[in-house]
């Protein structure tokens, strides 16, 4: 049911988001096969630029590249996708963060979203020996000063975390007063930042009655402070034709893991620290048994992944109606992933995007025209208005490469 105060988000097409994967890739879960070097993370990037996704999420690990630069590289290589870069207080003082926004945002042209990831404690690399209230404490007073310097405000602020004196971020933001602050977190300490500081709570796949929950409590807190957050889903998704092969390649995808890994990584991720890390593990009970926790939901991921662990399984219109669930419940934001990262974003643009009435620049006939620039045999007669095209010899050279964003891709 749509809240009260929310639209009706059922009838309109989700933005959707997809995930650069800079830790590395493959086609089954604990056996990565792709490294994450940058000219393959260009392809997933350019990929999701040319298929149409509104943007990508880029994580931030011990093993990922960091998101900043690896965003600003990326940037000048595409044209309309956003960035979602994870930032994580406990790294970058609210100053040098700020200053270092500002350029991306300039450079981008405005295509800069923000992910503030507290993070958990026992897997991080800040060398930070914080509790999980201190880390809360850090990371909401770090969004004071971030949010006013952003602001183009001279900051002074003496907490006991974050001290500065007539602070200031000279530089301004593209999006103003700056762009979105995205933030996730399942604790209460975590919920308090968002209604306080963030524009979009982000959380882990959870079935419908849990999301309802936590979405409420963000809801209460940001009255507290007289704001509204919008909402967003993190989750990974398995779309095929039929509903027999999307679960089939959900078994696949775990094929490889061991029972022993998984005992290994259940104890683990419940000693993490995290309460939606401890969530997540919940919902997978640390076996093969039961991972289907919903009509088209799937908790196989989280047995050995950390952070999101569940995944949309399905046919195009399964999938599509359990989104529109979740819209129901307020989500604006999909923010998907599928393995491998290069393959599966064409599959969700070429199954799921028109189930949702959403089109895709390559997949989308213009002007009434069926599209006649492929090698794949058409039941439609050549367009009159194309120009014919002309084979190119095998001994040929193509010496003219497309440009995409401010450098060209070669």
């Amino acid at each position: 049911m749509t809240h009260p105060n929310q639209p009706d988000r059922a009838l309109l097409s989700p933005s959707l988001y997809w995930f650069i994967p800079s830790g590395g890739d493959g086609r089954q879960l604990g056996q990565p096969s792709r490294p994450a070097h940058f000219s393959y993370l260009t392809q997933v990037a350019q990929t999701a630029d040319l298929l149409g996704f509104d943007g990508v999420l880029l994580p931030t690990g011990g093993t990922n590249e960091d998101t900043l630069v690896l965003a600003s590289a990326l940037s000048s290589l595409t044209r309309q996708l956003r960035f979602l870069v994870a930032l994580r207080p406990g790294l970058l003082s609210p100053v040098l963060a700020a200053r270092m926004a500002a350029s991306l945002d300039r450079i981008s042209g405005g295509r800069v979203n923000l992910n503030i990831v507290s993070g958990s404690g026992n897997f991080d690399f800040e060398g930070l020996n914080l509790t999980q209230m201190e880390r809360y404490a850090l990371t909401g007073e770090w969004l004071a000063a971030f949010r006013a310097l952003l602001r183009g405000e001279t900051v002074t602020q003496h907490g006991e975390h974050v001290q500065l004196e007539n602070a200031r971020a000279l530089l301004p933001t593209v999006q103003r007063p700056y762009p979105a602050i995205y933030f996730g977190g399942s604790s209460q300490p975590a919920l308090s930042v968002a209604g306080e500081h963030v524009d979009v709570y982000l959380s882990w796949g959870e079935r419908p009655e849990q999301i309802a929950q936590k979405f409420e409590q963000v809801r209460a807190e940001a009255a507290r402070h007289g704001r509204q957050v919008r909402f967003g889903l993190r989750a990974h998704i398995i779309v095929r034709p039929t509903e027999e092969e999307a679960w089939s390649a959900a078994d696949q995808l775990i094929a490889g893991i061991s029972d022993e890994q998984i005992a290994q990584a259940h104890q683990a991720f419940l000693q993490s620290g995290s309460e939606g890390q401890r969530r997540q593990s919940e919902l997978n009970g640390g076996t093969r048994d039961g991972l289907r926790i919903g009509k088209n939901l799937w908790a196989g991921v989280g047995l050995v992944r950390g952070g999101a662990g569940t995944a949309f399984v399905g046919s195009p219109e399964n999938v599509a109606a359990a989104l529109r669930e979740y819209q129901a419940l307020g989500v604006e934001t999909f923010i998907l992933s599928g393995y491998p990262h290069l393959e599966e974003a064409y599959r969700v643009a070429e199954l799921l995007f028109p189930v949702l009435e959403r089109t895709s620049p390559i997949f989308t006939p213009r002007d009434g025209h069926p599209l006649t620039h492929t090698s794949t045999p058409s039941v439609h007669s050549p367009s009159t208005h194309a120009p014919a095209l002309r084979p190119v010899e095998a001994t040929q050279t193509v010496t003219a490469p497309a440009e995409i964003g401010r450098f060209r891709s070669i």
